[in-house]
C-alpha cells in the first residue's frame, strides 16, 4: 500500500511538472511548426529568475506570501522578454524554410540562452527552498509530502484548462485553430498570422519559464537544467502526438508513472523507463497517441 500511494503521489507530481515544462513546447509545435530545443532555455531562465528573485526578497525578513505572486511574476517577465527578443530578432526572419534549418537554429538559441545563464547568474547553484517549505508538509499514508506539491499540480490542471478553453471557446482560440489548419488560407481571409506567431511563440515561452520558476523551490538550480528538460519534454510531446495540448497531458501522465514505479520498484531503470514507453508508444502508434491529423496536398 505504502508503494502504492507513493507511485500515484510521485507520479502526479511529477507529471505536473512535465506537463508545465512541455505543453508551451507543444503548442509552438502546433502553431508554427517549430521543433524549439531552445524551450530549454526558457526553462532554465524561469527557473534562474526565481530562484533569483526569492533568495534577493528573503534575505530579510519580508514575509513569505510574497514569493508566491513573485515567482509567476519572474516567470511573466523572463518568458514574454526572451520570447519576444527570439520571435522578433530571429525567428521571424526563418519561417517558410526547411524544419532542419529550423531545428539548428532553435539550437544555436538554446546554446546562447545557456550561456547567458552562465553571464548573468554564474555557475554556482541557487536554492529557493522558502516557498515550498513555508506551507508545511502534509502526511498521506505515513508519508510525509510538502503541501507546495500538490500545489505544482493545481497550477498544472489549471493551465490545461484554461488552454484548452481557451482554444475552443473563444473566438481567438477558434481562429488560431483555423491558423494551425491552414496558414495560408488564413492569411488570405485577412486574419494576421504573424501576429498569430507572435503571440504563440511567447506563451510558449512563458509556459517553458514558468514551469521552470514553479519548480525552482524545488530542486537546486545549476548549470544544464535545461537540457535534462527538453529531453524528457520532447518524450512527453511525442508520446502524446506533437501539437495536442491533451496530447502532452497525457504524455505527462504517462511519463510521470512510469518514472515514478521505476523508481520506487527498480531505481536503475528510472532513465530508462522512460524512453521504453515512448518506444512502445511510438511501435502502435509512429505519430504519437493524440497526433493532428495532417492534410494532404493534391
Amino acid at each position: 500500500m505504502l508503494t502504492a500511494v507513493a507511485i500515484i503521489v510521485d507520479g502526479l507530481g511529477f507529471s505536473a511538472w512535465l506537463f508545465l515544462s512541455s505543453v508551451g513546447l507543444t503548442l509552438i509545435y502546433g502553431v508554427m511548426r517549430i521543433l524549439n530545443i531552445a524551450h530549454g532555455g526558457f526553462y532554465a531562465l524561469g527557473a534562474y529568475s526565481a530562484a533569483w528573485a526569492v533568495g534577493l526578497y528573503t534575505q530579510t525578513d519580508n514575509p513569505i506570501a510574497v514569493t508566491y505572486f513573485l515567482i509567476p511574476l519572474m516567470a511573466i517577465v523572463a518568458g514574454v522578454f526572451a520570447g519576444l527578443l527570439i520571435e522578433r530578432g530571429v525567428l521571424r526572419f526563418m519561417y517558410g524554410r526547411d524544419e532542419v534549418l529550423m531545428v539548428l537554429v532553435t539550437y544555436a538559441i538554446f546554446l546562447i540562452l545557456e550561456d547567458v545563464t552562465k553571464l548573468v547568474w554564474g555557475t554556482e547553484s541557487y536554492v529557493a527552498w522558502q516557498p515550498a517549505y513555508a506551507l508545511g508538509t502534509l502526511e498521506i499514508v505515513g508519508i510525509p509530502y510538502t503541501v507546495y506539491k500538490f500545489v505544482i499540480i493545481g497550477v498544472a490542471v489549471l493551465c490545461g484548462a484554461v488552454l484548452y478553453w481557451g482554444l475552443t471557446h473563444t473566438r481567438v482560440g477558434k481562429l488560431l485553430l483555423v491558423v494551425i489548419e491552414d496558414r495560408e488560407v488564413s492569411g488570405a481571409l485577412g486574419i494576421n498570422v504573424t501576429l498569430f506567431f507572435t503571440v504563440t511563440f511567447v506563451i510558449g515561452a512563458t509556459l517553458g519559464a514558468l514551469g521552470g520558476a514553479l519548480t525552482a523551490p524545488e530542486i537546486s538550480v545549476v548549470p544544464g537544467i535545461g537540457a535534462e528538460i527538453i529531453v524528457m519534454a520532447f518524450a512527453v510531446i511525442v508520446i502524446g502526438g506533437m501539437g495536442s495540448i491533451p496530447g502532452a497531458m497525457i504524455g505527462a501522465l504517462i511519463v510521470g508513472f512510469a518514472r515514478a514505479a521505476a523508481v520506487h520498484l527498480y531505481p536503475p531503470a528510472e532513465l530508462f523507463s522512460i524512453y521504453l514507453v515512448m518506444a512502445a508508444v511510438l511501435a502502435v502508434k509512429p505519430y504519437g497517441l493524440f497526433a493532428l491529423a495532417e492534410g494532404r496536398k493534391i
